[in-house]
């Protein structure tokens, strides 16, 4: 069922990319409603300490403003591809349950042909990387476990392109807050070079803009650094797994193929008549 999922989900990305656009856009009118409500939240209501605590998340998403627009989209892929990458990467995923004791068996049998067509129709990396190495195992066991290994470095390659993101992602949260910040103290020393009375109210409002967008960014960089670095393990590991199932699946084909056919029973000699 997760395989179906991750298939229909790499199928339909422009299809997911266009709903996550479309989120963006409705969630722009709700931004632009609190900014034009900040100026009431500034105003003293009274409101106790813990009162004004709930308003935190309130008044981040006001100062942070127009970077949303980068900001929100960068949340959304990291979410996406945090999803895919756990479908993608399920032990069950790479290494098929019941499937090394279904190949082994059929093996034993002395099906190769069978046991072809049933690696060459899962899809799993297990699967992938043993067709590899049996296409090439006529001409000899180093033979396939170098096509074998080839076939695991690019499977393994893909997923690490697609961990990638992850890192990108982790680099641009800091920069993106960092634009912010210098964006945010820009505002405040324009509203210094009036020369006139310093207003304070102004000069806060850039101070707490630049403050804001540097803390979503690296609010967004602590995630993606943390599972860029677990996937990454993880893939290593599963690669490896791989490695050392196929490595020993193939050496059981080649040995088996290489052992005479057992020869047909001959029929027993009828029995000699007595004597009369």
């Amino acid at each position: 069922m997760c395989n179906k999922i991750l298939n229909w989900a790499t199928a339909h990305r422009s299809s997911l990319l266009a709903i996550c656009m479309i989120a963006l856009v409705l969630s722009v009118p709700s931004i632009a409603f609190a900014q034009e409500e900040a100026p009431k939240a500034a105003e003293p209501t009274g409101e106790s300490k813990g009162g004004a605590s709930n308003n935190i998340v309130i008044h981040i998403m006001v100062s942070v403003g127009i970077f949303w627009l980068i900001l929100l989209p960068i949340s959304l892929w990291l979410v996406a591809l945090i999803v895919l990458l756990l479908l993608d990467l399920r032990g069950g995923s790479a290494i098929p349950a019941g499937f090394v004791d279904e190949f082994t068996e059929t093996v034993n049998k002395r099906k190769f042909k069978e046991a072809f067509e049933m690696a060459k129709e899962d899809s799993s990396m297990l699967g992938r990387v043993m067709t590899a190495g049996m296409g090439r195992l006529q001409y000899g066991l180093e033979d396939a476990r170098e096509a074998a290994m080839n076939q695991l470095e690019a499977v393994k390659s893909d997923k690490d392109q697609r961990n990638n993101y992850t890192a990108v992602i982790a680099t641009l949260g800091p920069l993106i807050g960092l634009v912010g910040t210098v964006y945010g103290m820009i505002e405040s020393f324009m509203v210094l070079a009036t020369g006139a009375a310093a207003n304070t109210t102004a000069l806060a409002s850039g101070i707490s803009h630049a403050l804001a967008v540097t803390l979503v960014g690296v609010a967004i960089s602590v995630p993606a650094i943390a599972v860029n670095t677990f996937f990454r393990n993880r893939i290593t590991q599963i690669a490896l797994d791989v490695s050392h199932v196929a490595d020993d699946l193939l050496t059981q084909m080649y040995h088996n193929s290489k052992k005479a056919a057992p020869a047909p029973s001959a029929p027993a000699a009828p029995a000699a008549a007595p004597p009369r």
